[in-house]
């Protein structure tokens, strides 16, 4: 196969700036692409945190007034990664995160913000870059998506685009007042093109414009067509069913791996399995448990917000406590969640430990030393924390829906006879159900024999990149032999 080149846009990319799964996906798929012949290059804001990563930049285009300032396209390269990056101080030097300032609220300029990333990277795609002319433009999330709009009202020339869906939830839906402020032609605003529910839409520009669309497990992509989980765009997606394919994340093996994670007290593999005791030591040390290595301990790593299903697990706690078991949390996010779980903290010591923060050495103790991790999400596009789990020998303790539906096989009778079991899975999403398996992995976890075997069969599951990598190389050559056709 020809070398493929594909240009990349997304808002955050791990280790540069994260806020989530998106980050991981973008720093980990260009590596296991590389060996498949697609060479990537991403495009990324030029927030503060990524151009003080930046290991080399040189400046590839000036560009003077650009969505309201001066700015500069830099080829630039960091942990590995191919890069450009958009150097735009007017839209991305500010304090607080990618979307949201210190005080939490979305910056008001965010359409404006992301229409210029869409911009640049259409720009590039159509030849802006001397010697660089991508065969794809791969856009992430809303964040990029207009990178579709932009590629389909150009006169230039256009090459395949492929927009993957991250969460649905997350749309980037704006007043059509900033149509022409955002850059794009009146004839844009129509329900072929830019126009949703009366404004303008990000993402569903990309869904509606772009060749391929991608999401980030099988469930999910079929999830999405119904009005239930569709969230107002399932119409047009089953309309364009025939071009969506939903392809599982994996996890970057090498950052996460028990055997060499420098982050972890005790470092072990399957064939050293009881080491893990002492990262669970050291996990009851850091978040002031109990020291009892038989106290069956769960753990959580996630976003504290709704579509998790955090407070399912707030309502399940004072039987979770009842059974003598503890609870490790990690994450950050919706005040009311935060409250909650501080108050269970106080009112159980010694058996809740919480840490509102992005740590992400803690989330790799959490892995390490967890008996069981609990993912109650209400939806979940794939999830990644569970397939950290898997790798770590943290059982799931997972809701049946989205990716976490498809990565972790629920011991059942059946499962457990033919050795296939992973993980304990419930469904539907409510407090009863969350409550009884948690009932199901204490069970488990008190019948020593059978919780190693789910220990092991996790530790085998091949969560790598590896198999998706050869799903995208072939999506990507699809798309490029169709359209020379």
């Amino acid at each position: 196969m020809n070398q493929i080149d594909v240009l990349a846009i997304a808002s955050e990319l791990y280790p540069l700036v994260k806020t989530g799964g998106l980050a991981d996906v973008a720093g980990a798929l260009p590596g296991a692409l590389k060996p498949l012949g697609v060479r990537v290059r991403t495009l990324l804001p030029g927030y503060p945190t990524v151009l003080a990563g930046l290991e080399t930049a040189r400046t590839m285009r000036l560009l003077p007034d650009f969505y309201g300032g001066p700015a500069k396209l830099l080829s630039a390269s960091a942990a590995g990664l191919d890069l450009f990056v958009l150097d735009a101080p007017h839209l991305y030097d500010r304090p607080g995160g990618p979307y949201a300032g210190l005080d939490g609220r979305d910056f008001g300029d965010n359409a404006r913000r992301f229409a210029a990333l869409a911009r640049a990277g259409a720009s590039i795609g159509q030849g802006l870059v001397p010697r660089y002319r991508p065969k794809i433009v791969h856009s992430h999330d809303w964040q990029a998506g207009l990178a579709a709009a932009f590629l389909t009202y150009d006169r230039g020339p256009r090459p395949g685009v492929v927009a993957t869906i991250h969460n649905l939830a997350f749309q980037g839906q704006f007043d059509r007042r900033l149509l022409a402020d955002l850059g794009l032609p009146t004839r844009a605003f129509t329900p072929d093109g830019v126009e949703y529910y009366g404004d303008i839409g990000f993402l569903k520009a990309a869904v509606r414009l772009c060749d391929r669309i991608t999401t980030v497990s099988p469930t999910y992509a079929a999830e999405i067509c119904t009005p239930e989980r569709g969230m107002g765009m399932d119409g047009l997606l089953r309309g364009r069913a025939d071009r969506l394919s939903g392809i599982l994340n994996g996890i970057d093996t090498t950052t996460w791996d028990p055997a060499r994670d420098p982050l972890i007290a005790a470092r072990y593999d399957a064939q050293t399995l009881d080491a893990r005791a002492a990262n669970k030591a050291a996990l009851q040390a850091r978040l002031g448990l109990a020291q009892d290595r038989r106290a069956p301990l769960f753990g959580v790593v996630s976003r504290l917000s709704w579509q998790k299903g955090l407070d399912l697990l707030l309502a399940a706690l004072p039987m979770l406590v009842a059974e003598g078991a503890q609870l490790a949390l990690l994450g950050s996010g919706e005040p009311e969640l935060e409250r909650g779980f501080r108050q269970a903290a106080a009112a159980y010591p010694g058996q809740v430990g919480c840490v509102f923060a992005y740590d992400e050495p803690l989330a790799h103790q959490i892995q390490g030393g967890v008996d069981a991790l609990m993912v109650p999400s209400r939806f979940e596009p794939c999830g990644l924390t569970q397939l950290c789990a898997l790798r770590y020998g943290a059982v799931p303790v997972v809701a049946r829906v989205g990716g976490l539906a498809d990565t972790v096989i629920d011991a059942t009778p059946m499962s457990l006879a033919s050795g296939a079991a992973s993980g304990v899975q419930f469904a539907p999403v409510e407090t009863t159900m969350l409550e009884s398996a948690v009932r199901r992995t204490l069970d488990l976890y008190r019948a020593p024999e059978t919780w190693r075997r789910l220990q092991l069969n996790g530790m085998a599951c091949d969560v790598s990149w590896a198999q998706s990598a050869k799903l995208y190389a072939r999506l990507y050559a699809d798309l490029i032999t169709e359209r020379a056709g």
